[in-house]
């Protein structure tokens, strides 16, 4: 779901620069430095999963596994996600540096408002905890893609059409993401619930 170089209009692209130096502040202070091998794990299947892209107009489709990073992560996943996106953009050119804060923020703040908002269901059952992961993977998915055409619908009215087709395009990956998610997490919560434990950011 990166957004190109050369698309955004600059108070877009400084809007989420501040925004993304501001939850990276944030998930910075707040990361339990005993989990820094668990932020890094994410950060690296965030990296790997969303490598292969579909192309769509000026954007592109592919699974960003955000919500597994929030549900786990809190506000970590703000620098775990800036991480993985900096190595793409310096390796493989995806995105690009000056979109950099805007690409960040679309994947993250989901990320991070939908584990506040799912957290609570995340200790109950083996079912209620799969719904609850399912829903944080598919949610974050969505309000990224809304971000993300938000993002290019404000930058001129050329886009609004590839910002529709973005979303589009993403309605049959948001329930791959979920399904992904709620699977992962309860696998996660059963062979090894150190690493979801839930804290208290």
């Amino acid at each position: 779901m990166h957004i190109s170089e050369g698309v955004l209009s600059g108070p877009v692209l400084l809007a989420g620069a501040a925004l993304t130096v501001t939850g990276t502040a944030i998930g910075l202070k707040k990361i339990d430095y005993d989990r820094i091998m668990t932020v890094a794990i994410l950060s690296a299947a965030f990296f790997v999963a969303s490598l292969v892209h579909v192309p769509i107009g000026v954007s592109n489709a592919h699974l960003i596994l955000n919500g597994l990073l929030g549900v786990i992560l809190g506000w970590a996943a703000f620098p775990s996600i800036l991480v993985g996106l900096v190595l793409q953009a310096v390796l493989f050119q995806y995105g690009g540096l000056t979109v950099l804060g805007v690409n960040c923020f679309n994947m993250a703040a989901p990320a991070v408002l939908c584990h506040f908002v799912f957290r609570p269901l995340l200790s109950r059952g083996t079912g209620s905890r799969f719904a609850a992961a399912f829903a944080c993977g598919f949610c974050a998915m969505l309000f990224s893609a809304l971000l993300t055409a938000g993002s290019l619908a404000l930058s001129g009215d050329a886009f609004i059409g590839a910002a529709q087709a973005l979303l589009a395009a993403h309605l049959p990956i948001m329930v791959v993401e979920g399904v992904i998610t709620g699977f992962a997490y309860t696998f996660l919560a059963r062979v090894k619930p150190e690493t979801v434990a839930v804290s208290s950011n």
